[in-house]
Parts: structure tokens; C-alpha cells; sequence
């Protein structure tokens, strides 16, 4: 298993999972939160793609997860004002969009992305993660909750052009 940067090639296989989240929520066997067509897609990869920002976890040659990992905190974690460390821009990492293959579930593959990106803020010196999920995404708040993340808030919004969001603010300090 390694975690790199995203190539142009990689995009296919990052918007497949996200399509296959987006089936697998249309069938009823996951809540996210997510919206076809609206979020996540495949401009959503080649965005992060282009700003140098998207990550994968390759194994035996296939994408089984991605994130975006940089110090961009979406305009909600302003209304969030229960943060437990009041930390400037420049010490804050943030998670975005972290997706798992759903065939490849239950393999840590998650938490192999989440141990990347608390790797990345210790060289980074950004001692700060931050991170959101939807409310309803139960298997994501239980995830970060087990690797010692803590939610701090919830605010209610349009979150990524998808109406009645409840975004859970979440952090930790490495």
C-alpha cells in the first residue's frame, strides 16, 4: 500500500469511488450526505488535482482511497465557535472528502489515509487538524471519533451546493 500525490490518471478511478458512494447511498446501504452530480464529482478531483492537493491510496495497482489534504478552512468553521484550540491559519491542516472504495471497506484503508494526513500536518508544523463531516454520516464520525478526533460543533448550512447540511465540525492536535 502507498499513499502519494494524484496523477491525471488517477481521476477516473478517485470519481468511480465517488460514484460508487453515490450508488451505494442511492441503494440504501450508506448514509453521506452526498449528492450525485453535485458532490462529490469528477471536478471536485480535478480541482484538488490541479492545486496539488489530492492524495491516493494505491494497492496492487488499483486506487482504493482519496482525500484532499491543505490548509483551506471552508467559510463554515467560522460559525463554528466551539473550537477547542483557537489556532491561526498557518498551524491548521484540514481533510477533505476522504473516500473509500466501498468494495475495499473494512480494510483500514480509512485509517490509513487519516495517519497520512496526521503525518503530513507533523511536517507540515501544523499542529492542528481540522476536518467536517455531514451529520448523517455515521461511519465517518465513528472512524475520526476512534482515532482521537473530537467534534467541537455543528452548523447548520449549504454545504458544497447541497441544502439542509449539518456539519459537524472535528479536531485534533498532533
Amino acid at each position: 500500500m502507498v499513499i502519494r500525490k494524484a496523477r491525471e490518471q488517477d481521476i477516473p478511478a478517485v470519481a468511480a469511488i465517488y460514484e460508487a458512494i453515490h450508488d451505494a447511498e442511492e441503494a440504501g446501504k450508506t448514509t453521506i450526505g452526498w449528492m450525485r452530480g453535485t458532490y462529490p464529482t469528477e471536478t471536485t478531483a480535478r480541482h484538488a488535482l490541479k492545486l496539488g492537493t489530492l492524495y491516493v491510496l494505491e494497492e496492487d495497482g488499483r486506487i482504493m482511497a482519496a482525500a484532499k489534504i491543505d490548509q483551506e478552512q471552508v467559510e463554515e468553521y467560522a460559525d463554528c465557535s466551539s473550537w477547542q484550540y483557537p489556532a491561526q491559519d498557518h498551524q491548521v491542516l484540514v481533510l477533505h472528502t476522504l473516500v473509500v472504495d466501498p468494495a475495499a471497506g473494512g480494510r483500514g484503508y480509512g485509517s490509513a489515509m487519516v495517519a497520512f494526513y496526521e503525518q503530513q500536518a507533523r511536517e507540515r508544523g501544523c499542529p492542528f487538524l481540522r476536518l467536517d463531516t455531514n451529520c448523517r454520516n455515521a461511519n465517518a464520525r465513528a472512524l475520526y471519533r476512534k482515532l482521537g478526533y473530537r467534534e467541537v460543533g455543528v452548523v447548520p448550512c449549504v454545504f458544497n451546493g447541497i441544502s439542509g447540511v449539518q456539519l459537524v465540525c472535528i479536531e485534533k492536535k498532533v
